[in-house]
């Protein structure tokens, strides 16, 4: 027999899963929804010293008292921490680890690192003593804030405000540790798609190599979608229960990855550029052409968020180098800029970092500090917000590659100031370069679409550079004719803004 050991999102408890309970039961199954420590009608067990290891400990014994041999043990939401923090600890006891709607904590990772409501981050921020408190539910209308309501009726967002129990706060702040003992284990991975992840999405993050995403081409993950909102028990709990029996079947759609096995953006550019001189300055390389004198420059701003450990950093990466390279070659001064965009909630801190970078390179001797152009990539175009608004009279051309233009679903933690889309009014006369891939995300497809159409009513000055058949990230993976036709082309319009 199986045994499935059900974990929610916060602020819940067992509650939650009465009715997928119920169906997994009628399967056969043996169920055990849990109400972890201070959550649900336990929450009047909640002390100063409740947190996330107190969570683990209760998970830890729960299995410990299971006495079927196959444990299936399922994290939604913020329940994968306690549910990962489990699992290390009872590896043997435990047969898959199913993420619903769920991130992918790493070891030190917090839980609040993966908390898309920005009130509770600002909450924290002014707590004292964060540890020892705890984080009201939000209101009645704002559940949205904890991920995508899609599919829920009136009567179960009622349901949820009513019986919703304020989360100790030591819960999100206190770090995952983990061994790597459950490492092994087969994962299912059931994606919400109201909420915007999906298949596609998934399999574009495997592509892109960090070592979290590329694990999840492993033969023992597999996946399910569901088309519904972000709490799949109460909106779709028939659909559920079957995504689970065929999770716990080892059923699920699998990954591959790719036969080239450097990730996507370590692959070669798809242009020869010649080595220029470099020149590395605290978080910002030059490279620098064969001139005399104060010369224009562009500077190369990724995108994100990236790991903080990640190995080359990120203006080493082939893409921007070959960018640099290849605006040294005609003449301009390249700057790439190594950013702080670690996690949703560091585009504040990004934006100085590149505010700084700008302050640099435009006081360097060799640049003409009155002719500077910013380019953007991938999910550094929220980053284009603060210059689009108010461009300064320096500001020649702001260029955008496959950027995301808005939060993306799930991205609700994201400052409001980070929003293209509405800073575009404030562009006036600034030139702007987008180049768009036809192969894009759905999701970040329809940023873009929406910053044109904003664009459009506000008259500000866009130029598209179409990619046929270009992927997101295409100058590492698609060494196409069309793909390279449209970097000369982006690369020509800004440097053509630069000297008009």
């Amino acid at each position: 027999m199986t045994a499935f050991v059900l974990v929610s999102d916060g602020y819940t408890g067992g509650w939650v899963w009465r009715d997928v309970a119920a169906r997994l039961r009628e399967s056969g199954a043996e169920v055990h929804p849990a109400t972890l420590t201070g959550m649900g009608d336990r929450r009047h067990l909640a002390g100063p010293g409740t947190d996330l290891d107190t969570h683990i400990e209760d998970l830890v014994q729960l299995v410990d008292h299971v006495d079927a041999p196959e444990v299936v043990i399922v994290g939604h939401g913020y329940g994968i921490h306690p549910v990962l923090g489990a699992a290390d600890r009872r590896p043997g006891r435990i047969a898959r680890i199913v993420h619903l709607d769920a991130g992918l904590p790493q070891d030190g990772d917090t839980a609040l690192a993966l908390v898309p409501d920005p009130t509770v981050h600002e909450r924290l921020a002014r707590d004292r003593a964060p540890g020892d408190s705890s984080v009201p539910p939000p209101p009645a209308d704002g559940w949205h804030r904890t991920g995508s309501t899609d599919g829920l009726t009136a009567d179960a967002l009622d349901r949820l405000a009513r019986l919703a129990a304020p989360q100790p706060a030591g819960t999100l702040t206190r770090p995952l540790r983990l061994t790597g003992a459950a490492a092994a284990l087969p994962t299912s991975g059931v994606l919400c798609t109201a909420g915007g992840m999906s298949l596609a999405f998934v399999e574009a993050l495997v592509a892109s190599g960090p070592p979290q995403y590329r694990a999840l081409a492993d033969p023992r993950v597999g996946f399910f979608e569901l088309p519904t909102g972000h709490w799949p028990m109460l909106s779709a709990p028939d659909e559920l229960a079957e995504v689970l029996l065929r999770a716990a079947a080892g059923g699920g759609h699998r990954l591959t990855a790719a036969a080239d096995e450097r990730p996507a953006h370590l692959r070669p550019f798809l242009l020869d550029t010649p080595e220029r001189p470099r020149e590395r300055t605290g978080r910002v390389d030059l490279h620098l052409p064969d001139a005399d004198g104060p010369r224009p420059a562009v500077v190369f701003v990724h995108g994100g968020p990236v790991p903080a450990d990640a190995r080359p950093t990120p203006r080493d990466w082939p893409t921007l180098v070959g960018y640099a390279r290849y605006a040294a070659g005609l003449g301009v001064v390249g700057a790439t800029v190594d950013h702080r965009l670690h996690a949703l909630t560091d585009y504040a801190r990004a934006a100085r970092d590149v505010a700084d970078a700008v302050e640099l390179v435009r006081a360097d001797p060799r640049v003409d500090g009155q002719r500077i152009a910013l380019w953007f990539l991938s999910g550094g175009g929220l980053l284009t917000a603060d210059w689009l608004s108010a461009p300064p009279p320096w500001l020649r051309c702001v260029a955008a590659t496959y950027p995301v233009l808005a939060p993306l679903p799930g991205w609700g933690m994201v400052e409001p100031r980070f929003r293209p889309v509405e800073a575009v009014a404030g562009a006036q006369g600034l030139p702007i370069v987008l180049t768009r891939v036809e192969l894009e995300h759905a999701e970040i497809a329809a940023t873009v679409e929406a910053f044109l159409a904003a664009a459009v009513d506000s008259r500000a000055d866009v130029e598209v550079v179409d990619v046929p058949l270009g992927h997101h990230g295409f100058e590492t993976v698609d060494h196409t004719e069309a793909a390279r036709h449209a970097v000369g082309q982006a690369v020509r319009s800004v440097l053509g803004h630069l000297r008009a």
